[in-house]
Formats: structure tokens, sequence, C-alpha cells
């Protein structure tokens, strides 16, 4: 289960504080460094100084071209999917109480590929911008779906009903969502290419669409904090403490929506971000969610620039989806995580 932060006397607290910032400043220090490898490394290498002359107005023009044009627009937008794909994750074990709680437990992934299947099935559109729209809209509508089944009944959306409602929603879309494919070529084309989890391809314009989403999630999220904090006590203690319940819940869900359902509109669904990082988050803070999600806001990024790097390096002249480099480096994470004795239960 997701511990409750326990008691702490003031002294500790001090120390804590301390060494979470130590921490903190060596994760920033070796994000910077990706960021300024991710610019400098692709199918043409660029030294680090001429990246940084490039930044500050003094690059060569050629240089400029392939670092302004696509290497900085990739570098900011892995940056803002891994950061809202690392809090919904943390939002969702928070919310569920559950270690093993993922963005696609809600559906959200599935309602994605499913509004993004519908508007080429049945709409006809190709436009990548238009397709973002119906991704989101798809994404809102299946945890929105999952919330009011798992509030029907006695109790209203706990933990393991919100869990149960996002398994067999997911697995209902997911069904509807491959026999369209089957159906329809140009639908499966595009469902293809969107399912590997590419950062490749997307300018500025694509950042600037999904980036006010993000944004929105990430305020729900870091305001969510404290509650999520009362709430990892139990339903009844949250109650006790003034926390309104149901109304936490919808806030963390809605967040949830925002930030998976934005990211996976773009970039497809890189899978593992929103579990692993968070574990790695609660091993240096401890539970607590006011220290947990700051970490994880730095620590998605590192995994998913590094995967993107590896990525890049590992096929010339090609290069392999960071989604397909995440789920490799994510699975033996998952498939230790799932054999630990004390999460056999919720």
């Amino acid at each position: 289960m997701i511990e409750a932060p326990a008691p702490v006397s003031a002294r500790t607290q001090r120390a804590r504080r301390s060494r979470h910032w130590a921490v903190m400043s060596a994760c920033l220090a070796v994000l910077i460094v990706l960021c300024v490898l991710s610019l400098a490394i692709g199918t043409r290498f660029i030294p680090p100084g001429d990246v940084l002359d490039t930044l500050l107005g003094r690059g060569r023009t050629d240089i400029d071209a392939v670092v302004w044009g696509a290497r900085l627009p990739r570098t900011l937008l892995a940056l803002v999917v891994a950061v809202a794909l690392g809090l919904a994750g943390a939002i969702m074990q928070a919310l569920t109480r559950n270690p093993l709680g993922d963005p696609g437990l809600l559906g959200i992934s599935a309602g994605s590929a499913f509004g993004i299947v519908i508007a080429v099935a049945t709409l006809g559109i190709a436009s990548f911008y238009g397709l973002i729209w119906f991704a989101l809209a798809g994404a809102l509508a299946a945890s929105a779906v999952v919330y009011v089944l798992a509030s029907v009944g006695r109790g209203g959306a706990t933990p393991v009903k919100l869990a149960l409602a996002g398994v067999a929603i997911t697995a209902l879309i997911t069904s509807i969502t491959s026999g369209i494919t089957l159906i329809n070529p140009e639908a499966l084309n595009r469902y293809r290419f969107w399912a590997a989890g590419s950062l490749a391809g997307h300018d500025t314009n694509a950042l600037l669409r999904v980036l006010p989403f993000v944004l929105v999630g990430v305020a729900l999220a870091l305001a969510s904090a404290s509650s999520l904090n009362s709430m990892a006590l139990g339903d009844d203690v949250a109650k006790a403490l003034g926390r309104r319940v149901g109304l936490v819940r919808l806030q963390g869900a809605l967040a949830i929506a925002l930030l998976t359902g934005s990211a996976v509109a773009v970039v497809g669904p890189i899978v593992f971000v929103g579990l692993v990082v968070p574990h790695v988050a609660r091993a240096i803070t401890g539970p607590d969610q006011r220290w947990l999600m700051p970490f994880t806001m730095v620590l998605a990024p590192i995994l998913v620039l590094a995967a993107d790097i590896i990525g890049r390096v590992i096929n010339p002249p090609g290069e392999t989806e960071v989604g397909v480099i995440v789920a490799f480096l994510g699975a033996p994470f998952f498939i230790a995580l799932i054999r630990r004795r004390r999460l056999a239960e919720l």
C-alpha cells in the first residue's frame, strides 16, 4: 500500500529538508546536462559549445536551423510530456492507494487512442493538430465514464472501484478500437504510428497546443498534494481532517485526465513513466506528496530525455522511438515491483 507520512520532529524535518534540496540540486544538474546532450546529439553531432553559441544568438546559420527548428522543440516537448506523465502517475498511485497504479488504469490512454481512430475512420481527419483535440476528448470522456461508474453504489468512488472500473472500460474501448482499425486501413496506419510513442516530427506548434492543458493539470496536481496526504490515511481519517473526499478524487481524476490526455495525444502512450518515476521519487522523499510531486517533475524528464537520446544513437542513421526505449528500461523495474510481497494487496 501507499504509506501515509509519519509524524516527525522539527529537527528531523530540517535534516530531511536539507537532504531533499541537495538531491534535488543534483537531479537538476543531471537534467541540464541531458538537455544539452539532447540539443547536441542526433544524425549530426553538434559540439555543446556550438549549441551554447546558438542559444545565445552567436551560432552559424546551418546549426541554428537544426537546434532551433528541430532539437529545441523536441527537447522542450520531452520535458513537458514527461512532467505530465510522471505527475499523472504520482496522483494515480496516491488516489487509488495502489503502488501499481498507472495513468492507463483509468482508461485515459485507451480513450485517447479511441478518439484518434474515430477521427480518422469516421471524419477523415488526417491533420496531426486536428487529431490532438479528439485524443484529448477521448481521454476526458473515458476518465469521466470510469469515475461515474465507480461512484455508483455504496461508498462512492473508492480506490478499488476506480481501479476495477478503469480496467473494464480500458478493455471495452481497446476492443472497439481494434475492431475499427481492422476494417479501416487508414485508421490502422495512423494508430500504429501514434501507438509507438515518439517525440520526432513535432514542432513548436505542438508544444504550444499541449502546454495550456499540461499547465492546468500541473496546477491541479500541486494543489491536491496536501489533500492526497490526508487521503493516504484512509477516507474516514481524511473526512475527520475536513477533507471532502469526493471532491479530492474528482480533482485528482481531472488532473490525471488533463495531464495524460494531452501528453498521450501528442506523442502516444509512453508507458512506465507514470509507474516507475513516482516510485523512484518516493524512495528519495518518502510518501509526502508535497515533496514527491516536485521530485517527480524533475525525475520524469530525466528518464524520458535519457531514453530519447539512447534511441537516437543505437540505430544510426535512423532512431528508435522513445516509447520503445522507456518500455525496455521500465519493464525490469515493473517485474521487480510486482514480485515484492508487500505489494500483493491494495
